[in-house]
């Protein structure tokens, strides 16, 4: 009998059956290619490497006379270390040979510091002028979300981020943001939807997915979150989790969508639940949200698990101030926890979350990203090493090459405003006032009475309410929202006004009277975005933020001062909250409870709906 004839359908599925095996074999070859990138190995290196170990061939560097913190064994050994190429190729109390030699004289040797979870926008600086600010503290990597660029650029702002920090001492990993726009009742720049996750989740940078903050989505099977959760887990990627509040059924049936870690923990029970059910509980010391203290019994007692540092958002002059993640280690050991597990919890285990096997500890075939400390208490770093080169020393950072540049642009973009602009309309009876919480990005949901002679809102010095305002700013369609908020203190005429308004990023403004928030809002617009305090009429201070309307081109002492000047001009209206511009940024952020200003209106957190459709 003969061979049987091919049907026309037979062929065609022979055909897509290779076709998909081509692809396959490509997207494979791609990824290979990427993770030799990530892992910068050679045959030759390698073999160099063992030959530096066994002896035989002198290593680039030996630091001699450490005692050196293990990770793994949660001790201390008396020892040396060589590194070939960038590796560490040997650690003990064998005489190996080197081209540079350091005498350590009984310093402490710990793997270099990584901060779990941050926005590298958030700094306001670019990624170059924020590794000169913590690189020489011993922090060498850090896992960046970048949905605040990618919130007013979409990829391409991912993409700029990823071109700005490459070939700094610096390690800047990031994540494919999922929630680009934050939720559906504002208007951000750009939208991410599961084709654009799925490009970024191949790029060899990308680790997984960033904090999916819809856990709504989540929980509610919404199409898109399921596919860009799919996408992630495709590629066996981390997915990082953003659930405040989210406890009991409702918390496990999140984490039963693969989501490993959240950062949002504000309350023992929180970050317990979490903990039990296997998450990553991220102990958050940023800026404007601050929750180390509440944490510190439970890291102390052994009660959360792997938990790990991060910063999320912080200030440029907190950094010079407090430290980064060197800081958080030494509060951590003042307050209980072993300097030896601390360590490990700012290294190996967040390594291990992401999956940097070959980062995180002092061992042989580990990067040989290493910080010299004086001792584990203070945290103070004598030499900080990157991929084996010493980048740092005595807290100074060593200047290696000229930092990457970066495009500007103005992406300000507002529709024509008047004074008329900033009229609220009131209601009778009790109205919706956002309630600042100080140190929290959370907010309170208030009802207030109106004690108002006019049909419209007026300034009142004695009652600590004052006008807020959300502009779109990203493609000048003229939605503007309007409502109250209580804690900025005004005591005199006055306005505060950024673009960096998390998460969408639109033009957020607060003030007391019509005049001074529409100078505010010309203001912002002419510099191309950043934080403006105006009394008067007249602007008295501003920080201009040219990229995206996030992050200034300035060094960052310079980015320092100005932050110190609009600060000032916020207090000289009566203003004092530790970062009123930082407490500002949060106020339009639509994710977080409770109450919230988007540019479509006033937003109820924990009912997911715009106030005035209740």
């Amino acid at each position: 009998m003969g061979n049987p004839v091919r049907t026309t359908p037979q062929l065609c599925g022979f055909v897509i059956l290779w076709l998909l095996v081509i692809i396959a074999a490509s997207y494979t070859a791609r990824m290979n290619e990427s993770k030799a990138q990530l892992h910068n190995v050679s045959r030759e290196a390698l073999a160099r490497r063992i030959h530096v170990a066994l002896g035989q061939e002198a290593g680039d560097l030996c630091l001699r006379n450490g005692r050196i913190v293990n990770v793994f064994t949660r001790t201390i050994q008396q020892g040396n270390v060589v590194i070939s190429d960038g590796y560490i190729a040997g650690v003990g109390n064998h005489d190996w040979q080197a081209v540079e030699e350091v005498d350590l004289s009984n310093q402490y040797v710990i793997p270099g510091l990584i901060d779990a979870h941050m926005h590298l926008e958030s700094t306001l600086v670019t990624p170059a002028e924020f590794a000169r600010l913590v690189v020489p503290r011993g922090t060498v990597a850090v896992i960046a979300d970048p949905h605040e660029i990618a919130n007013v650029l979409g990829v391409r702002g991912i993409e700029i981020l990823l071109a700005a920090s490459q070939g700094i001492p610096l390690d800047c990993y990031m994540m494919a943001s999922p929630c680009v726009p934050a939720s559906p009742w504002e208007n951000a720049g750009a939208t991410l939807d599961p084709s654009a996750i799925s490009e970024l989740l191949d790029e060899d940078r990308i680790l997984g997915l960033a904090e999916m903050m819809n856990f709504p989505g989540v929980i509610n099977c919404d199409t898109d979150v399921l596919e860009k959760l799919i996408a992630a887990q495709q590629r066996d990627a981390i997915v990082d989790g953003h659930c405040p509040g989210l406890l009991d059924q409702a918390l496990v049936a999140y984490t039963a969508a693969g989501v490993r870690s959240d950062h949002e923990c504000t309350t023992p029970i929180e970050a317990e639940q979490r903990a039990a059910l296997g998450m990553t509980v991220q102990v958050r010391e940023g800026s404007m949200a601050r929750n180390l203290d509440t944490m510190l019994p439970l890291m102390r007692d052994g009660k959360l698990g792997d938990w790990v540092f991060c910063t999320d958002d912080i200030l440029p002059e907190d950094l010079i101030r407090d430290g980064h993640i060197d800081g958080l280690l030494q509060r951590a050991v003042a307050g209980g926890v072993s300097a030896i597990e601390a360590v490990c919890h700012a290294t190996l285990i967040p390594a291990r979350h992401y999956g940097l096997s070959n980062c995180g500890a002092v061992s042989p075939s580990y990067r040989a990203d290493l910080v010299v400390m004086n001792n584990l208490e203070s945290f103070d770093a004598s030499l900080v090493l990157k991929d084996g080169r010493i980048v740092a020393r005595d807290g100074k950072y060593v200047e290696l090459d000229d930092p990457p540049t970066v495009p500007i642009e103005n992406t300000v973009r507002i529709g024509e405003l008047s004074e008329d602009t900033f009229r609220l309309k009131l209601e009778t009876g009790n109205i919706d006032v956002i309630g600042v919480v100080p140190d929290q990005i959370v907010t309170t949901h208030k009802r207030m009475p109106v004690h108002q002679k006019s049909d419209y809102w007026q300034f009142n010095p004695n009652e600590d309410v004052a006008l807020i305002a959300c502009i779109q700013r990203h493609t000048a369609n003229g939605d503007v929202g309007l409502g109250l908020v209580c804690g900025f203190n005004f005591q005199k005429h006055g306005a505060l006004g950024s673009t960096v308004a998390h998460d969408a990023h639109n033009m957020i403004i607060t003030g007391t009277n019509a005049k001074d928030m529409l100078c505010c809002a010309e203001a912002l617009a002419k510099i191309g975005g950043g934080f403006v305090a105006v009394q008067d009429g007249t602007v008295n201070a501003s920080l201009p933020l040219p990229l995206a309307g996030l992050i200034s081109t300035e060094p960052a002492d310079e980015v320092c001062r100005q932050l110190r000047e609009v600060d000032k001009a916020a207090a000289s209206l009566g203003c004092q909250l530790h970062s009123p511009f930082g407490t500002l940024s949060f106020l339009g952020l639509s994710v977080i409870p409770e109450l919230r200003i988007t540019d479509q209106g006033m937003f109820d957190v924990t009912k997911f709906q715009l106030v005035s459709s209740d």
